[in-house]
Order: structure tokens, then sequence, then C-alpha cells
């Protein structure tokens, strides 16, 4: 049973006193209630994704046009027979439905199958790959969302300025900009070279291989260079016009008024109060961003030949190689939830109006 305090509104209220509860029923246990309630749903929607992740993996690459078993024995005497055993070694002669019930109760448990092309565990390859995407990724991401709030906050909060206008204007153009074409374009000027400028970086790798300790990281650093700039050139822009279009909002809100009238500076009133109510819409485009640190950029990690997840993602789509193309399909999309999933969870920590 729940108690209840009686304080009144001021002396001689017309109204009366306000009854204000407190106790095993009262607000804290009903907002907790109310987030719970928001955390399970939540989690139920990631578990639906998921598990239409696995159908979506297993159902699209099988419509991709090619045969695994033709391009496996490409160029080498294989007779029908041969092929047939080969077909019946890898599961792929089973009816459909018995594939995919193998496939999701496998998958499940962490096993992703072994790769047709490189005759190896699926987790295993993608353990291998997966330092090099993270580290080009993982800069990348970490330089773009800190360079695309920063300039998105500046821009909206000076905006109808010039600067405003020119980072905009970049944005735009940089977005509408394919990550490939920039990062072929890179390649010819900074390390082909043309005209008096020189070649100045690798043309693609992620090392010379002929180098140790300290001479190692600034190897590695100097074939990042491109790859890296081509991602946050790219990715950037949408960071930016998110911010910029979610705190063009929050400004002409009556609480920013009233922090000014107490007296607070105008930098004061951005970082305070303008900015964390403008960020919700930021955090999911950061946190998506996170997410690709799993996938990378299979079109930058492909013209830069980088050897992470991305070009492994490609060499497995030119076979191809079901399983490892279905293992890496899970990764990538298992990690957009997963990242999706946090930034629903930290909502109710930014707004406390999220999860009531």
């Amino acid at each position: 049973m729940s108690t209840a305090s009686t304080t009144p509104l001021a002396e001689g209220a017309a109204d009366g006193p306000v009854q204000i509860r407190t106790g095993p029923s009262g607000p804290r246990t009903r907002n907790a209630t109310a987030y719970l309630l928001y955390v399970a749903g939540k989690l139920g929607g990631a578990a639906v994704s998921l598990l239409a992740v696995l159908v979506t993996s297993f159902f699209l690459f099988r419509i991709v046009p090619g045969d695994p078993i033709r391009t496996m024995t490409h160029g080498r005497p294989v007779s029908h027979e041969q092929m047939l055993q080969l077909r019946k070694q890898l599961g792929l002669d089973l009816p459909t439905w018995q594939q995919f019930t193998e496939y999701c109760s496998k998958a499940l448990t962490g096993d992703l199958g072994t790769s047709y092309q490189f005759h190896a565990p699926v987790g295993d390859l993608i353990a291998q790959k997966f330092p090099a995407t993270l580290l080009l990724t993982g800069v990348a991401v970490l330089l773009y969302s800190t360079l695309g709030l920063w300039l998105g906050t500046r821009s909206a909060w000076n905006h109808g300025g010039l600067g405003d206008k020119i980072s905009t204007g970049v944005a735009l153009t940089l977005w509408s900009v394919p990550s490939f074409w920039l990062g072929l374009l890179l390649i010819i000027v900074f390390s082909v070279g043309i005209g008096p400028i020189p070649g100045m970086f690798p043309t693609g790798g992620m090392e010379s291989g002929d180098t140790t300790g300290f001479a190692y990281v600034l190897d590695v650093a100097h074939h990042m260079v491109l790859p890296v700039v081509t991602l946050v050139a790219v990715g950037y822009a949408q960071t930016l016009l998110v911010m910029r279009s979610s705190l063009l909002d929050e400004m002409g809100n009556d609480y920013l008024t009233t922090a000014r009238a107490k007296g607070l500076r105008d930098d004061l009133v951005r970082r305070r109060h303008a900015v964390p109510n403008a960020l919700l819409p930021t955090v999911t485009m950061v946190f998506i961003n996170l997410g690709h640190v799993a996938a990378g950029s299979i079109l930058v990690e492909t013209v830069f030949s980088w050897p992470g997840l991305g070009g492994l993602f490609y060499q497995a789509l030119s076979v191809p190689d079901l399983p490892l193309v279905q293992g890496l399909f899970v990764v990538f999309a298992g990690a957009m939830i997963l990242m999706n999933l946090i930034a629903d969870l930290l909502y109710p920590l930014l707004d406390p109006r999220v999860g009531r």
C-alpha cells in the first residue's frame, strides 16, 4: 500500500493541498517499470531483426547468378560424378528447407560454416580480416563523426552566414559523390601523380612488407591516408547535416530564450542546453557509423586493396562463396542491429521523456 503526504501549494491557496505520491507505487516505480518495458520491447525488436537477417542472408544470396561448384572447378578436368560428389559434400544436394534449418541452427551456435573458396571456417576468416577493417574504419568513423558534430553545431548556430553556406554546400556535394569514384580520383592525383603533383601515397594495400617496429607503424599510417580521407570526406557530410537540422529545430524553443535571459553566455546556452537536446537523431547516426566499423566499406577497401572484411566480401561474392557471403552479411547486419539497440537504450539517459 502506498503512502501519501500532503503539502499546500501556498498559504491560503484556493485549490487546497496537492497529493504527492511516494512509496512503492510512486513515480520512481512507474518510471522503472516503463523503462523495463521499453528495454524489453527494444530487445524483442532486435531479436526479430536478427532472425530476419538470417532468413534474408540465406535466400538472398541463393538468387545470385553463378554456380559455386562450377566456379570452384573452373579450368580443371572434373567429371560429372565428381561434381555431384562435391555438391553432396557441401550439402548443396539437400532440399532448400533442410539447408535453411541446418544453416539457422549452426548460425545460432556461432558456426557460420566453411568457406568453399578458402577451405577454412568462416568465423576464422572473419577474425583474421577484422583487425584491418577495425583500424581503417574505426579511425575514419571517429574522425568524421567528430568533424560532423562540430561543424554541424557551428553551422546551425550561425545559420545563414557565410560559414554555414560554405560548409553546407561542401557537405551536400561530398554526400552525393560515390566513394569509389572519389577513391579512384585520389589515387590518380596523389598516388600516380598528375602534372606537377608527384605521387606521394601508395596505390593500395596496408603495408610495404619490409618494415618493423615504429617504421611499420608509419608505413601502415602512410597506406591509410587516402582510404581514410575518402571515408571521412563522404561520411562527415551526413553527420553534419543531421546535427545541423536537429539543432535548428531546437533553436526556436522558449527554454533557450529563458537561459539567455538569466544571463548565460551564448556558448554556454549552446553547449549546456541546445546541443544536448539536439543529440538524439545524431546519436543514432553516430552508433550506425560505429556499426559500419564491422562492415567497413566494401567499395573503398576494394579500390585501395585494403585487406579487410570489405575486400573479403567482394572476393566471396565473385565466386559466389555462399557460407562466407552469408557469414559476412550476418556479421555486418548484426553489428548494425547491436549499435542501433545501444543507441535506443541510451535515449532515456539523454531525454527522460523517452521510455515513459
